[in-house]
């Protein structure tokens, strides 16, 4: 039996094609969930159709007093690229973040954070630098247990 919840890749690619961008605020937006709803509701109104799962995009933007800004951004890939979006909306015809430690995580969703725990340690054991932002793609979603795609851009160019 396979015991492994979380498999590490080192050098993946991610891209994404023709995403819709909403950067959230969690202090004022709390529920994802409706963010969610509106994001897929507003790519309906536009005409096209969301593709495959919500993308995480986490990051800490720190200030020159090592205060860190929590930026959180929502991505949804859609069947076409949508123009004339409107604030708080962007479109990006392709994101390609190449270079990435990746993590499959399989299991509860309140233990996610294990997959970034797991290349961090990694990336730390190993002297591999990260650029400190995520990408978290929620595959799939079943009763109790998610599966999640972690890809953290590397900063050692390799």
């Amino acid at each position: 039996m396979n015991n492994e919840k979380i498999k590490v890749s080192y050098n993946k690619i991610l891209k994404l094609t023709n995403v819709l961008i909403k950067e959230i605020d969690l202090i004022e937006n709390s529920d994802i969930n409706k963010e969610i709803l509106q994001m897929e509701n507003y790519i309906r109104n536009k005409g096209a159709q969301p593709v495959g799962p919500f993308i995480q995009y986490t990051r800490v933007d720190l200030n020159g007093n090592e205060v860190g800004k929590f930026v959180v951004k929502l991505l949804k890939q859609v069947n076409t690229f949508i123009h004339n979006v409107e604030v708080p909306y962007k479109m990006e015809s392709v994101i390609r973040v190449k270079n990435c430690m990746y993590a499959r995580y399989i299991g509860e969703e309140s233990k996610l954070k294990y997959a970034y725990d797991k290349i961090n340690l990694i990336a730390f054991e190993e002297d591999i630098p990260l650029k400190g932002d995520s990408y978290t793609v929620f595959v799939a979603k079943n009763d109790d247990n998610i599966v999640a795609d972690v890809f953290m851009e590397r900063a050692d160019g390799e």
